[in-house]
């Protein structure tokens, strides 16, 4: 399926299976999750892959804070295992409310607060009440799933194409042609899958776009969103400084819906924690969205996250420990990365600023393998590196890009600092063998 017809308005599909919905039909599922799955079975069979696909963290490698996993213990023994309020336990709203304050300089009331399962139903919360069927919303690439939530929602999804020289990141100039008429733009900073991050005039920038715009519409037109995903906005490394829209313009915070969570900041996937922080009125009908799907955080979770939140001298202690293994992995593919290019070998990377993310180029289309293949594709490259060197990866064509540049998604949150050293002498060969 092309990627056109993957992010295509419903009602232009013709169904050929009477049983399912249109939606149901039409929607592909997550390409990273069928590439994971691949790579689960090959090394079930005992052979050596570096799995360096899944957004996600080895407990092996990263365990989430011990004040959290024995909060959690100790919630569920007091008999915290019913049913929170819809909207989250107030305990856990003002947690956020006072941990943003505290650490990002921003003070939202606490109706602006939403605490949901994962920042995943907090994104599907802003694209339900911000967005209706037809309604266009811009979106870079690549990025993660936003032509997934356009498709859920039925909007008209415009893919705004990033190129490495702008670190994959939408520029105010590449947005300004498609505004007129927008109903949201979708951020992400640092960006997943690329961990590259915003400046603060590249932000700004758009920013001042959006206030622009908003003044430019009449008081019958609805005004143009920013959902700003920031789940890992604590992974940030060397001289990059997260920066965000109501910070840089406190004008943005009519039009700015925050997305946010422990899943990456504490390596806390499965724990199921996140939230949103947004205008008052938007978040309220996000609540009643989500409170008729029961998509809320566990209870005792909540009450763990609400007591971790308050104490930043945990958190400190577990991100000096935690970043600095997120780094050592990062930079070690860096470099090893950096020294094939210097051999001349056709590979190239970014230099990591944040998430757990390395985008890595392998430029090896038109190539042929040791054994003939022609490598033509992504997937090509893909699946030949898998073979060769041992190297699971996710092509860009995943996060919406559409042509094959030789781009990936290199994530470094399962895998140990011996395992990648011992990819890199294996990577090195295959490479050269294609290259030689």
């Amino acid at each position: 399926m092309t990627l056109d017809a993957a992010i295509a308005p419903p009602a232009e599909r013709v169904s050929s299976d009477p049983r399912v919905s249109r939606l149901a039909e039409t929607l592909i599922g997550s390409e990273v999750l069928k590439i994971a799955a691949e790579i689960r079975a090959m090394q079930a069979q005992g052979q050596q892959i570096a799995n360096l696909t899944v957004g996600d963290f080895a407990p092996a490698e990263f365990r989430i804070p011990r004040a959290l996993e024995d909060g959690i213990a100790e919630a569920l023994r007091a008999g915290e295992t019913n049913y929170p309020p819809s909207d989250g336990m107030p305990a856990l709203r003002e947690a956020v409310r006072e941990f943003h304050k505290r650490e990002m300089g921003l003070d939202f009331p606490l109706e602006s607060v939403l605490i949901t399962s994962g920042s995943r139903p907090g994104i599907y919360a802003t694209y339900l009440a911000l967005v209706d069927p037809g309604d266009r919303v811009l979106y870079p690439t690549p990025s993660w799933n936003n032509n997934h939530y356009c498709h859920l929602v039925g909007a008209e999804g415009v893919a705004v194409v990033c190129p490495p020289e702008d670190d994959f990141l939408p520029t105010r100039a590449a947005l300004e042609p498609l505004v007129a008429g927008a109903r949201m733009i979708a951020l992400n900073s640092p960006l997943n899958p690329t961990g590259t991050a915003f400046t603060e005039s590249a932000l700004a920038g758009i920013c001042d776009l959006v206030l622009e715009e908003n003044a430019r519409r009449g008081p019958d037109e609805r005004p143009l969103f920013v959902m700003y995903d920031q789940v890992y906005w604590t992974l940030t490394f060397g001289g990059t400084r997260h920066v965000d829209p109501v910070s840089l313009r406190p004008a943005m915070e009519p039009y700015t819906v925050y997305v946010d969570g422990i899943s990456k900041a504490f390596a806390a996937t499965g724990v199921r924690v996140g939230w949103t922080v947004g205008p008052a009125d938007v978040t309220k009908r996000m609540a009643a969205i989500l409170g008729h799907v029961g998509a809320w955080a566990p209870r005792a979770e909540q009450a763990a996250t609400a007591k971790l939140l308050r104490d930043p001298a945990a958190i400190s202690a577990y991100h000096t420990e935690m970043k600095a293994g997120v780094e050592r992995r990062l930079d070690a593919l860096y470099a090893g990365l950096t020294a094939m290019k210097a051999d001349g070998l056709p590979v190239d990377a970014i230099v990591p600023q944040g998430a757990i993310y390395l985008s890595a180029r392998f430029d090896l289309i038109g190539r042929r393998t040791p054994d003939g293949e022609a490598l033509a594709t992504n997937e090509d490259i893909r699946r030949y590196l898998l073979g060769a060197a041992g190297l699971g990866m996710v092509p860009f064509q995943a996060f919406g890009a559409v042509d094959d540049t030789g781009w990936f998604r290199l994530s470094v949150g399962a895998v140990s600092p011996a395992e990648i050293a011992a990819l890199l002498p294996r990577l090195h060969a295959a490479v050269e063998a294609v290259a030689g």
